[in-house]
């Protein structure tokens, strides 16, 4: 089940995050995060433009996805959203992660976004593999400039425009 996040789900939604971030490849951060330190990130998406999803099994929080403003403050890019997806990675290879692009996707149509961003890095093929199947092509990248336990990764920008 998808449903919208509440401030309750922090726990587990934070649990998550810092399983992308021990992963070394689904995320630029690079020290695991505590409840308290995410929950500017919760707030600042309480708005109906911004939105969390969760997915659930058994009433557990398994996955989570979010769309965040791309350039928050310039008016130009009003219309655009970056959208982010996290399972559990004991839920991996569920099509967990395909749902939730998939409501993501619907929910920022709804919200009047145009295009979508993707923002990963170039080590996270899963993921960018995802992406190729709904519809997201590879928009732009920036070479070697992720640096992670002295690996260097590109930040590779996947796009969509929504019809």
């Amino acid at each position: 089940m998808i449903r919208k996040a509440n401030q309750t789900d922090l726990p587990p939604l934070v649990a998550i995050y810092n399983q992308a971030i021990t992963s070394r490849c689904c995320t630029g951060d690079t020290a695991c995060l505590r409840i308290e330190e995410r929950l500017p990130w919760f707030e600042s998406h309480e708005n109906p433009k911004t939105p969390i999803f969760v997915y659930e099994i058994a009433s557990q929080v398994v996955a989570y996805s979010s769309i965040s403003p791309y350039r928050p403050g310039r008016q130009a890019f009003e219309r655009v959203g970056e959208v982010s997806y996290y399972v559990d990675f004991h839920h991996h290879g569920k099509g967990i992660g395909k749902q939730m692009l998939a409501h993501l996707m619907i929910e920022a149509k709804k919200a009047g976004y145009i295009h979508l961003l993707a923002i990963i890095l170039d080590c996270n093929v899963k993921s960018a593999s995802l992406l190729r199947k709904f519809g997201f092509s590879l928009w732009g990248k920036l070479p070697n400039i992720a640096n992670i336990d002295d690996k260097y990764y590109s930040h590779l920008y996947y796009g969509l425009t929504l019809s």
